[in-house]
């Protein structure tokens, strides 16, 4: 069965920008998501009263930030 190329649309060029644009919503988004997890396992951590967690996890926090 032939193709018919004349009824196909042209797909559209990713543009750099764009593409670049979109990674970094992405990261910023995983970066936010990262941040409330820390900040859940710190209040974990201080309700469990585990002193080298919550220095681990606000370390942590402090390096991504």
């Amino acid at each position: 069965m032939e193709k018919n190329l004349a009824n196909t649309q042209p797909q559209p060029e990713i543009n750099v920008k764009d593409s670049e644009f979109a990674e970094m919503v992405l990261n910023n988004a995983l970066l936010n998501f990262r941040k409330e997890q820390i900040r859940k396992e710190i209040d974990q951590s201080l309700q469990d009263q585990n002193k080298e967690e919550f220095l681990r996890l606000t370390e942590e926090l402090k390096n991504i930030s």
